[in-house]
């Protein structure tokens, strides 16, 4: 069985949620007209409100519309958020801001795919110096036997030859 109270208590708050929305954006309406001719502080404690320095009104920001149009103010003259900042000036601030953050991000992202790249190039250059290291290491083996050799030769040629040292207990 459906239980049609929680529906009809349920459908009773958001009728009131949505009026008292609609409620709050008319007072703000009303609330940013009636600070014009005040202070600019006193009309950007509510956010939903823009001042126009030139004309001293104080109306409401367009927020179907990303930059308020210029029949309603100017924007060097707009205020929004804080009073000394105008709104061209926080446009030009903020973009500058973003795209920094975003050439942030590209080259991050673009350092991060290339030192991927570059543990690769790394792994064989490493194997190759190993390669290199384990040739020279094993030319100077084969040196190092011809010249054992070599003076081994001179040694049996003028008879400096060593016996085993062993062999000269033997003889004893």
């Amino acid at each position: 069985m459906v239980d049609y109270r929680s529906y009809v208590v349920f459908v009773l708050l958001f009728v009131v949620n949505v009026t008292m929305m609609f409620a709050q954006n008319t007072d703000s309406v009303s609330t940013c007209a009636s600070k014009t001719n005040t202070s600019c502080e006193e009309c950007l404690k509510n956010v939903t409100c823009l001042w126009c320095e030139s004309s001293g009104g104080c109306v409401e920001y367009p927020v179907r519309k990303i930059l308020p149009p210029n029949s309603l103010c100017p924007l060097p003259q707009a205020r929004w958020g804080v009073c000394w900042v105008n709104f061209q000036a926080l446009i030009i601030t903020m973009s500058v801001v973003g795209g920094v953050i975003l050439i942030s991000l590209c080259v991050c992202f673009y350092r991060c795919c290339c030192s991927c790249g570059n543990s690769k190039r790394d792994g064989k250059l490493e194997e190759r110096m190993e390669h290199q290291a384990d040739m020279r290491k094993m030319k100077h083996e084969e040196r190092k036997a011809e010249m054992r050799n070599r003076h081994d030769d001179i040694r049996k040629k003028y008879g400096l030859m060593k016996d085993d040292a062993y062999t000269r207990f033997e003889n004893n």
